[in-house]
């Protein structure tokens, strides 16, 4: 997988700029200005003080250098004591999916498929064969046989299959897919003891720390690679809904997906999903899906559910650009800003309001947008969270519990007739449970594109999952149903839709061969 590097924003706090004094009263106003920015200084550093542990560094220089070795029988020790523990709990993954054979190269022509076609006295039957599509890794997680992997190694398969490290096979079931984090899990068919591993605590890596990489890269066999934890909470590179890996100089390549990434200890801290290469090979930067975002799937599946449902603060944020930091009066950018609060929810319920800066969250900085999805994942739902704001001149903390998104409408989900102007996309009420699986704003009203098959119509005319349909030849539609009524009617001078995308408004038209997009 093609990785293009992309610049990570650095911690920082948060510090204001002092403000101009008035010609009018320029010594009082300089005091009082210099009062202020020292009172804004003290609430940011008091905060980010208490966030990093009252400003205490983790590991000094000299618990550091105890760690050092410092003898020749030190500087010889070995990763195999590592290996043997971890490598029986490390699968291989093969997928394999049934495709329909053409019957002879003749199939669609309309003159050759009179004679050979499959209704004709000479056409051949309908052949099924297996293509082998996938291969790649996985990570026994426990004694009944329950398998992490990457969802992309398992996407698209229609038969999935382990073979353990000492060589035995056995069939696998998809019994949990989840697209935003990249993972999935497997059980294996038959019964028996497997070896699970060890999950270690993720938010304790530290960068320098040594770490191993076992997978099955090229479809070679199990492959063991050794590195240093080169970044932590690493974001923007556009692997997944989820930007927040561990980052590696430990070898992985292609078929090492799925595979795990274990600490000093033989614990599995991360499952390695990708890497940054211009050739296919690696060039020492891999991405790994942090175990404490693992655990978040494991506790679906644990609870019987199909799916991940996580949770919901009811606000929309943006991340705090060099730009929006000015406006603020800050120095420099960093945390979450809130942009919009939903009525009623968590987030307004606990005093949160737009303009509110989230700078924290469980004792741990917020660096970002990514950092928060990240932050509330773990929690779950259920689960406490504390807010460390920043409103205004002000410090608070907010306390609220982690809560579901509701679906306050059925949301009907649709897919429309292929013969239509929207055909092949699949449809939903919105609310905020449906907006928050699409990944846009939180509302009540609407309809939403989940899905698009290729090849319809809807694709034809630009639609795109997490449009939202505002109207159709000049007609406001806020139901399903009413989508459905109105594409249902033959339009003779042709067809108009609006939709919402990304917060902007565009139109498409359509008639027969014409058709034009545009915004508005």
């Amino acid at each position: 997988m093609n990785r293009w590097p992309i610049a990570a924003l650095a911690l920082i706090g948060l510090l204001f700029v002092p403000q101009a004094a008035t010609p009018a009263s320029a010594q009082n106003a300089q005091v009082r200005n210099a009062q202020a920015q020292n009172a804004l200084e003290d609430v940011f550093k008091k905060t980010l003080d208490d966030l990093l542990g009252g400003g205490k560094k983790r590991g000094n220089g000299q618990e550091r250098a105890e760690k050092v070795p410092g003898s020749k029988a030190e500087i010889d020790l070995t990763f195999a004591p590592l290996v043997r523990e971890a490598a029986p709990s490390v699968v291989n993954v093969f997928t394999a999916k049934v495709v329909q054979a053409r019957r002879s190269p003749f199939e669609g022509d309309p003159f050759f498929e009179r004679f050979f076609g499959k209704n004709s006295p000479f056409g051949a039957p309908q052949q099924r064969r297996k293509m082998q599509n996938s291969l790649g890794s996985g990570v026994i997680i426990s004694q009944d046989g329950f398998v992490l992997t990457n969802n992309h190694v398992i996407s698209d398969a229609d038969e999935v299959k382990v073979v353990l490290n000492d060589g035995s096979e056995y069939e696998a079931e998809v019994m949990l897919k989840d697209e935003k984090s990249d993972l999935a899990v497997l059980k294996i068919a038959e019964e028996g003891q497997f070896e699970p591993i060890g999950i270690a605590d993720s938010d304790e890596v530290a960068v320098g720390d040594l770490v191993l990489a076992i997978g099955n890269p090229f479809g070679v066999g199990q492959t063991v690679t050794s590195g240093i934890v080169s970044a932590v909470a690493r974001s923007r590179v556009g692997i997944t809904d989820f930007d927040f890996f561990i980052q590696t100089d430990a070898a992985i390549n292609p078929g090492n997906s799925g595979g795990a990434l274990i600490n000093m200890r033989g614990e599995l801290i991360g499952i390695n999903t990708a890497i940054y290469s211009r050739s296919g090979g690696s060039h020492g930067i891999g991405f790994a899906i942090p175990s404490n975002m693992a655990r978040v799937v494991m506790r679906s599946v644990e609870s019987g559910a199909d799916s991940v449902t996580r949770p919901w603060l009811g606000v929309d944020t943006q991340e705090v650009t060099a730009e929006i930091a000015e406006s603020l009066g800050m120095k420099r950018p960093g945390g979450v800003l809130v942009a919009s609060v939903y009525p009623g929810g968590p987030a307004d319920k606990a005093g949160l309001k737009p303009g509110d800066v989230i700078i924290g969250i469980n004792k741990k900085i917020l660096q970002n947008n990514d950092a928060l999805a990240y932050r509330l994942d773990t929690i779950g739902i259920g689960g406490e969270a504390e807010l460390v704001v920043v409103s205004g001149s002000d410090r608070k903390v907010v306390n609220l519990r982690l809560q579901e998104a509701p679906e306050t409408v059925p949301r009907r989900e649709t897919l429309l007739d292929p013969e239509t102007v929207l055909g092949g996309a699949t449809i939903a009420n919105l609310s905020p449970a449906v907006a928050q699986e699409v990944g846009i704003s939180s509302r009540d009203t609407g309809v939403v594109v989940l899905s698009v098959k290729r090849g319809t119509r809807a694709e034809a005319n630009g639609v795109r999952k997490g449009d939202i349909v505002l109207a159709i030849n000049g007609v406001e539609v806020d139901t399903v149903r009413e989508i459905e009524r109105i594409t249902a009617r033959e339009s003779r001078g042709g067809w108009q839709v609006v939709l919402e995308r990304a917060g902007r408004k565009l139109a498409f038209e359509r008639n027969g061969r014409f058709f034009r997009q545009y915004r508005l």
